[in-house]
């Protein structure tokens, strides 16, 4: 999308009545033909734009599409919108090599995602598929504290769609009491001995998925508002919004501050004070998650003390 169609979208998304083609083609420094062909454009896209004598005012939005999610988007990022993408982190990674940066690239459906340790990512149509790419001035060590980020953008997300979401170390997001997955996080990025070069967020969220095309083991947003059956089909429920759930999650994920993250991770975190076993590149460790400390490292309490774990695989134990 170019520079001159995002500025149009902001004007008319901030706008409260219509807005005059000359106010139009100051803005963009265009002319008011030009104005006119980027609303066709619009128009073409889905937008219904409703013009009189006093200017354009957007009637509608399309349910889902690049300029629909930029359209309102509260987060200074250009939108790469794709219908299909084999992965929206791989598409992430070609525009870093390419120098871009402060990019959404979202993706209606995935055809080859992937979470940790290149395991295969479920991405039926109706799911969130998205990768932030950015270029944060600080050094890699602190690469995985944007992954407890992002969690918590994603878990605020989901609970203003009506779903009770809680977190998992170190980067899946859950229904709490079932704890059906609802999406996970894969962090990728390249850096130098002392700052990150760039660094890619990519979110799988099952939104506006009916149960018949999830996994035994996962829910989405129309699911657990609308109460389906999980063998039901029946039409999205009011909070199952893809375009606006992925605009909110962009938007809570640029408010936060990493470095203040934390004590809203732990009020969101199911892990801790479980019971759990970490299979890490060290071995396995097992005991009782007592805290997480910056930039995203697990406290597990053995019973050889406290182990203090970076990476690895956690298991929920159930009780004996």
């Amino acid at each position: 999308m170019s520079d001159r169609r995002r500025s149009l979208l902001r004007t008319l998304a901030d706008a409260e009545g219509p807005v005059s083609g000359p106010t139009l083609a100051d803005d963009l420094g265009v002319s008011r033909a030009a104005v006119w062909k980027h609303v066709e454009a619009l128009r073409e896209a889905g937008f219904d734009i409703e013009s009189s004598a006093d200017g354009y005012v957007v009637r509608t939005v399309p349910d889902y599409g690049g300029d629909a999610i930029a359209f309102g988007l509260d987060a200074p990022y250009a939108v790469d919108y794709h219908d299909r993408l084999p992965s929206t982190n791989d598409r992430a990674r070609e525009l870093a090599a390419e120098r871009a940066t402060d990019v959404l690239v979202v993706a209606g459906e995935q055809t080859g995602g992937r979470g940790r340790l290149d395991r295969p990512w479920s991405s039926p149509a109706g799911g969130v598929y998205a990768s932030l790419l950015v270029r944060p001035d600080r050094p890699p060590a602190h690469a995985p504290i944007c992954t407890l980020a992002a969690a918590v953008a994603v878990t605020q997300t989901f609970r203003e769609a009506g779903v009770d979401a809680v977190i998992k170390w170190p980067n899946d997001v859950l229904v709490a009491g079932s704890e059906r997955k609802l999406a996970g996080i894969l962090t990728e990025m390249e850096g130098e001995a002392d700052r990150i070069s760039w660094l890619i967020v990519g979110i799988g969220a099952n939104v506006d998925v009916p149960a018949a095309e999830l996994p035994e083991t996962a829910t989405s947003v129309r699911v657990e508002v609308d109460e389906e059956p999980r063998s039901g089909s029946r039409p999205a429920a009011d909070g199952a919004d893809r375009r606006r759930f992925c605009q909110r999650m962009v938007e809570e994920f640029h408010a936060l501050d990493p470095d203040d993250v934390l004590p809203t991770w732990r009020e969101y975190a199911v892990t801790l004070g479980r019971e759990v076993r970490v299979d890490t590149p060290g071995g396995v460790v097992e005991g009782e998650a007592v805290d997480i400390e910056f930039p995203g490292a697990l406290v597990v309490r053995t019973d050889d003390g406290d182990r203090t774990v970076h990476a690895g695989d956690c298991e929920h134990l159930r009780p004996a």
